[in-house]
């Protein structure tokens, strides 16, 4: 199962990897032809986009791994006390 997921992740990173370089041409030509000043405010918009998704990805992932460990220690709770029911 773990060489499935390492895998998995392997293949969708570098199958992301061309996201990476998908600045064209004329999208490149026209930020560096911008001023000092145009060019910190598309570096500072890229980040004020970026921020979000981020965020609410990070936060998800927080809750799913608190919400998982819960409820496996409510799963290992409810295992002992069957077990001290049986014996």
């Amino acid at each position: 199962m773990k060489w499935r997921l390492a895998i998995l992740t392997m293949f969708l990173l570098l199958w992301a990897g061309s996201a990476f370089g998908q600045g064209c041409a004329m999208c490149y030509s026209s930020a560096r032809g911008a001023t000092k000043d145009g060019q910190r405010a598309i570096s500072r918009g890229v980040l004020v986009l970026l921020i979000p998704p981020l965020g609410f990805m990070t936060l998800g992932f927080g809750v799913a791994m608190r919400y998982g460990k819960k409820r496996d220690q409510e799963d290992s709770k409810d295992d002992d006390q069957k077990d001290d029911q049986d014996a």
